[in-house]
């Protein structure tokens, strides 16, 4: 028998979530974000359901490259941008969109040869000082890209730092700053994240790039996936492995955290960090055993969890136990542990098999 670890993507979840995005954003194109494996779920895969996507968003060339060579002829936009000389030929041979957020990448194209057109999206640096340049430098990149032979289309964007606030002004202040620089470009925009486009109408332009909420993670503090009317596209699962009677005061797994309170049963569940559920979760963190709740206990292993069965007097070796998705969202499960839901999907490891059913 092979390892019980199991990863459901339920391809119909993600299907409902796109359908969202352009419910709340009917006037925009989308540009599905697939980038990191897509969230977790498998690049070329999610991509195969989601043939509706106007574009996908990745940050990387072996991303795209993957994606092109699985035979996808939609517009693919490298939201990191080129890294090197080489990447010219590359992006401009794969038929790719470049992210210009920097001078040495504004450089490294003029330095290069374009053999067909090529679009690119300048980023702007609206206050989230990570990526982009100066509001105030539009004119001057746009200049210089113009006098690139061979250039195509340019569009424009930025990122935003707080749209998951709904009560935090910086989002309408970013959208502001970037209005002004670009009011006299012509050219398309983009600014919505996920959080923008269910928080934020005005934000949504001409392309709007939806991530987390195509996985059925909410984007808004405050607000779940399921009050947001999105669909957990991830279900990770696994099966009890032992049942064991212990007695009150005994100690569970490494480092004796956490110890019995009365006499119980515990199960041990074949899932652990190696698998990508955090190490960090604490006991108590909530998971699911035949479709009831249940908490962990002790220590996350390698390859283990403990979880306390009090609640489960009739649980045996071999029932289902859920450790986020249907039934359980990954938000919560990230709250308890410290993190966001992102980390949690992007870190599932390559030895949970994948099956996917929708």
């Amino acid at each position: 028998m092979t390892r019980p670890a199991r990863a459901r993507i339920n391809l119909h979840a993600l299907q409902h979530n796109f359908s969202r995005v352009r419910q709340v954003a009917p006037h925009s194109n989308i540009m599905a974000i697939i980038k990191a494996n897509a969230y977790g779920h498998g690049l070329v895969r999610m991509a195969q359901a989601l043939p509706a996507a106007d574009a996908f968003g990745v940050a990387c060339l072996d991303e795209a490259i993957s994606l092109r060579e699985a035979g996808f002829d939609q517009r693919i936009v490298l939201l990191e941008g080129l890294f090197s000389a080489e990447d010219v030929g590359l992006i401009n041979g794969y038929r790719l969109d470049a992210v210009i957020h920097h001078a040495s990448q504004l450089a490294l194209l003029e330095q290069g040869r374009l053999l067909r057109s090529l679009d690119v999206w300048v980023k702007l640096d609206t206050g989230m000082h990570r990526l982009g340049f100066d509001p105030d430098s539009v004119a001057s990149v746009t200049a210089r890209l113009r006098a690139i032979p061979q250039l195509g289309n340019i569009h424009y964007m930025s990122h935003f730092c707080c749209a998951d606030d709904l009560d935090n002004a910086a989002t309408n202040r970013q959208l502001q700053v970037f209005l002004g620089a670009v009011a006299a470009t012509g050219g398309e925009q983009t600014l919505a994240n996920s959080a923008a486009i269910l928080g934020w109408p005005d934000t949504h332009r001409d392309w709007v790039r939806p991530g987390i909420m195509l996985y059925g993670g909410s984007p808004l503090s405050g607000h779940s996936a399921q009050s947001l009317d999105l669909q957990p596209v991830m279900t990770l699962g696994t099966r009890l492995i032992a049942v064991n009677a212990r007695r009150q005061g005994d100690a569970i797994g490494y480092g004796e955290d956490w110890t019995c309170p009365v006499d119980m049963r515990i199960g041990v569940a074949a899932i652990g960090y190696g698998d990508g559920y955090p190490r960090h979760a604490p006991s108590g963190a909530p998971v699911r055993v035949n479709g009831k709740p249940a908490a962990l206990a002790g220590r996350v292993s390698m390859d283990m969890i403990c979880i306390d069965l009090s609640d489960h007097p009739d649980a045996q070796v071999g029932d289902e136990v859920i450790l986020w998705g249907e039934g359980l969202p990954v938000d919560t499960v990230a709250a308890a542990a410290g993190t966001i839901s992102y980390e949690l999907l992007c870190g599932v490891g390559s030895r949970v098999q994948f099956e996917y059913h929708g």
